[in-house]
């Protein structure tokens, strides 16, 4: 039996993106008369945020929802499924019919409708509708900020325009008010988020100053103590974002711009533009204005065509490039893209083997790189202590969240930026002494 006012918890999958997705869902019914729980087991619906950017995405998804239908649905009359986000975005229709269990499917674009399927299902009004403003239930000392959405690249590989429509910049000022919401929460650190940050502004009139304009805007909001940039396109880095980053100190010397490959036959089938070498000068150009940046990028191995000539070459490139991180994907061929159905697909076990080479390249360098801090003091942002041991962690300004490793800290609180000396590495994780 439902409640009078009825619980809903989410469960999110994928990337930052979702996860801020999830987080204006919850908004919205924190909003309502609905009750916000954390727990399935006391929810009455349960809201899975789905990724399907690619088929391991897609099968996990799937693997959850399935789990949710067995294991929690029956516990109780009147429970509900309900599967939001990139899966019903991308397959539509298709899912109704292969997945009775669920109640409903809300894809990324209505999930500001969310609070009216809540009402169909559970037969409660939601008392109150969303707020035009965008609201965010954040509270910890780091938060994602989405700046744009969709996408406006044809790369023949990728399901994203498909999923998440074209590229949509969000109001500047609608940026900037969200990030001063975020600091009063409790958030020091901002972290710009989108498919590709670095082409805000593109699709709405006039001459705004580009990514670099939301760098200074979001840089000047009372509280930011750490900004931080993911997501910046090759073509995308500006002398204009190296200079804005520059000039303000509490910008993280930090980016995230994913090449994808580094051989100029592969890119071109991906339909990117570059090559190795014009892709090592931009790396040349950044480190000049920004010497004691930390990079990452992202790689695709066993693209079609790919010869073992091309992965010589992203071999050469990686080993030039000395990034701190790289996260290499084995290529997957997704229905309906270009690439799919393009002749001389690789077979999975040599994608796969020409992956973990390129990871293992990518570790031994970016543990040489890790290890290279060992005696530097570091700013340290303090997320918690680990469940398990009880020790205290926390990142650098060179350490995204959740993928780039963490700062082992003697000690420190939740939110509190502290000073501590690096006294060893261990892969991309680093010991440090609190200073002050």
């Amino acid at each position: 039996m439902v409640s009078k006012a009825p619980a809903v918890a989410f469960i999110t999958l994928g990337c930052p993106k979702n996860e801020v997705d999830t987080d204006r869902m919850r908004a919205s019914v924190l909003a309502s008369a609905y009750r916000l729980v954390d727990e399935p087991d006391h929810a009455d619906v349960v809201v899975v945020n789905t990724c399907s950017f690619i088929r391991e995405a897609t099968e996990e998804s799937i693997s959850t929802v399935l789990d949710i239908a067995a294991d929690w649905l029956p516990e109780r009359a009147g429970r509900h499924v309900v599967v939001a986000g990139c899966m019903p975005a991308r397959y539509g229709e298709e899912l109704s019919d292969s997945m009775p269990e669920v109640a409903a499917f809300v894809p990324v674009s209505e999930e500001g409708a969310l609070l009216a399927v809540l009402e169909r299902l559970t037969g409660v009004s939601a008392g109150a509708t969303t707020p035009k403003a965008v609201r965010r239930t954040d509270s910890g000392p780091s938060a994602y900020l989405q700046i744009s959405d969709g996408c406006h690249r044809v790369c023949a590989y990728c399901t994203i325009p498909s999923i998440r429509g074209p590229y949509v910049s969000r109001p500047l000022a609608d940026i900037v008010a969200e990030a001063k919401a975020l600091v009063a929460h409790g958030a020091s650190e901002i972290v710009l988020i989108g498919q590709d940050i670095s082409a805000w502004g593109h699709d709405l009139a006039g001459d705004l100053g580009g990514l670099a304009a939301v760098v200074r805007a979001v840089a000047a909001v009372q509280g930011v103590r750490w900004l931080r940039l993911m997501y910046v396109q090759p073509d995308g880095v500006s002398d204009d974002l190296l200079a804005a980053i520059a000039e303000n100190d509490n910008v993280v010397r930090y980016l995230d711009i994913p090449l994808q490959h580094a051989s100029k036959p592969v890119l071109r089938a991906m339909r990117r533009s570059g090559d190795a070498t014009s892709l090592l000068r931009m790396l040349a150009r950044i480190r000049a204005v920004l010497p004691d940046v930390a990079l990452r990028t992202t790689l695709i191995a066993g693209f079609p065509g790919e010869t073992t000539a091309d992965v010589r070459e992203l071999q050469r490139f990686l080993t030039e490039a000395r990034f701190d991180y790289a996260g290499v994907f084995v290529y997957s061929p997704e229905d309906g893209t270009e690439a799919a159905a393009l002749p001389s697909q690789i077979p999975l076990r040599t994608r796969r083997a020409r992956a973990q080479r390129l990871r293992d390249l990518a570790d031994e360098i970016g543990f040489e790189r890790a290890g290279m801090r060992v005696g530097e003091t570091v700013e340290v942002l303090v997320e918690g202590t680990d469940p398990d041991d009880g020790v205290v962690v926390g990142r650098w300004r060179g350490q995204a969240p959740e993928i780039d490793g963490l700062v082992l800290l003697d000690k420190g609180e939740p939110g509190q930026i502290v000073s501590a000396c690096i006294v060893d590495s261990l892969g991309y994780d680093l010991e440090g002494e609190v200073i002050s």
